[in-house]
């Protein structure tokens, strides 16, 4: 691959990254935020301890059959399908395929969601085994666990419509659609908390309202296209063979992740009460720049990686995932640093109020320590997953996924007694380098080399210009405010800190003329091509 110098030139299709990144991103970063308004809202109301334990476990069930089946795998599965029939066939065509693919997902759907209602005991028996010693909190789980279910049909069709929306280019609605069941979630607790016993149903509840609304907000733009269609029952459609044998490899290749967190889940159910909130919350901080940026960057670069896969270009694959990976680490790096020294903070300003006291600020930052120094981790491996994903080779990834698991499961069991809640934070974060490692190397062996060296360069310059960010969160921290001065002290110097870090990070990569500093300016709203 023609390695890139100091040039601030990018392809065509480069830009076209970036710009995608620019809209996927801003919508991701309103579902953020709006995530972060929901964690407080359900710290205030119920702290961090086992009844949040039995929420955060009874949740994790659909959420991860959510992460598999529908906004994951099952959008890979059918956004080709639907491009092409799109594309090439009528749309008296397009709209028979699309009835018959709604049908099967409603039935497919609407069993698995049967089957986890009535299997819900076994299944909290299997995922935290923790709680056997806790018959009022297993119920607990069990009863939200049956609340929450429903959540995948919905959120499911939601899929769908966003496979639909995608493959006619458009994409905001559908990334909007986390903001919408963050609202939800917030709605549910102020407005049902106080009606209905246990409270901590409310949330449950709240899951559900913002599932309805996941898929009702992209109902306008479906409707628009012409497409908003009932099923039928036309279950031997040649499409549906189609999306079948293409989604069983991306459910595996997705699978690495939610096995991680279903890991960590059991082993966190063994630990004191509080464990698995604590790595909840962690885990929701470090998600911010990952979500915002890594995995949104991710989904920006599969279409063009596909693209140049389809057309038989390799080297140009290649190309793509050193362009995407130096964009990731450019801003992985300084996160990393600004969330290791910052972590107490954060977790206090985000969180500590009501039932979250100190304590469980200290075992949060802990975790979210541990969580950040993986953050390269998480996002490179998504990116460079999806460089195998475009090339229609998803074993690659299911494998590497696999020794990941079991990397992950191996650190877990030796680092989760010295270091408690935060070791399994810490086995995650390993669990990520080691998918990455074996992701490049075995992209290098198909598609020959990956721009190596411009990689290294782009890396060092990064860690250079992180330098000054690292000293400057140092210093504020020695200078913090004392807490007992109020959140909005602590709040006010936090944002100041955060924008400082900012400010001195595109500096010096200004001084360093890195070009990936010139590459995200061309995210926002009317930029040319920077000086």
């Amino acid at each position: 691959m023609p390695e890139r110098g100091e040039d601030f030139k990018v392809s065509t299709g480069e830009r076209q990254v970036v710009r995608a990144l620019g809209s996927i991103g801003g919508a991701t970063l309103l579902s953020r935020v709006l995530g972060f308004a929901r964690d407080m809202v359900v710290a205030l109301a119920f702290g961090a301890g086992p009844l949040t334990d039995a929420f955060f476990v009874a949740f994790r069930i659909p959420n991860i059959l959510r992460r598999l089946l529908a906004e994951g795998a099952l959008s890979t599965a059918i956004i080709p399908v639907f491009t092409e029939y799109f594309v090439t066939r009528s749309t008296a065509e397009a709209r028979r395929m699309l009835r018959a693919v709604l049908a099967l997902a409603l039935l497919a759907l609407g069993l698995t969601t049967l089957l986890g209602i009535l299997g819900a005991p076994w299944i909290l028996d299997a995922i935290a085994p923790g709680f056997a010693g806790e018959p009022a909190q297993a119920a607990l789980a069990v009863r939200l666990t049956r609340v929450m279910f429903p959540y995948l049909v919905l959120v499911g069709l939601g899929a769908l419509a966003t496979g639909v929306l995608n493959a006619h280019g458009r994409f905001f609605a559908s990334a909007l659609g986390p903001a919408v069941l963050n609202v939800g979630m917030i709605a549910g607790v102020v407005a049902l908390a106080a009606r209905v016993d246990p409270p901590i149903v409310s949330l449950a509840l709240g899951v559900l309202a913002g599932g309805v609304g996941q898929l009702l907000v992209q109902v306008p733009g479906l409707r628009a296209l012409g497409l908003l269609v009932p099923p039928s029952g036309e279950l031997r459609h040649p499409a549906l063979g189609r999306v079948t044998r293409l989604l069983l490899p991306a459910v595996f290749g997705l699978a690495a992740v939610q096995v991680m967190v279903f890991v960590n889940t059991v082993l966190a159910s063994l630990l004191p009460p509080g464990s698995i909130s604590f790595l909840y919350y962690a885990d929701r901080v470090m998600e911010f720049p990952l979500g915002v940026f890594g995995i949104a960057l991710a989904s920006a670069s599969l279409p063009l990686m596909a693209r140049q896969a389809a057309e038989g270009q390799p080297r140009a694959v290649g190309g793509t995932l050193n362009f995407a990976l130096r964009l990731s680490l450019y801003v992985s790096v300084p996160a990393t640093v600004g969330l290791v020294v910052l972590r107490e903070p954060i977790v206090r300003v985000l969180f500590e109020r009501g039932r979250f006291g100190a304590p469980e600020t200290q075992a949060t930052a802990v975790a979210l320590g541990w969580y950040a120094a993986g953050l390269a981790g998480f996002a490179g491996a998504r990116i460079a997953a999806q460089a195998f994903y475009a090339l229609g080779q998803a074993g690659t990834a299911v494998r590497w996924g696999i020794l990941a698991v079991g990397a992950n499961v191996v650190a877990a069991l030796a680092l989760m007694g010295p270091l408690g809640h935060a070791g399994l934070a810490a086995a995650s974060s390993l669990g990520a380098y080691v998918n990455l490692m074996g992701l490049l190397c075995a992209a290098r062996r198909r598609l020959g080399p990956l721009g190596g060296r411009a990689l290294l360069r782009s890396a060092a310059r990064t860690v250079v210009a992180t330098a000054p960010v690292g000293a400057w969160c140092g210093l504020a921290r020695a200078l913090w405010p004392a807490p007992s001065l109020g959140v909005w002290i602590d709040a006010a110097w936090l944002a100041a800190v955060v924008t400082g870090g900012a400010a001195l990070f595109f500096a010096a990569s200004a001084l360093l003329r890195a070009p990936e500093r010139v590459d995200l300016l061309r995210m926002l709203p009317g930029r040319g091509e920077p000086d």
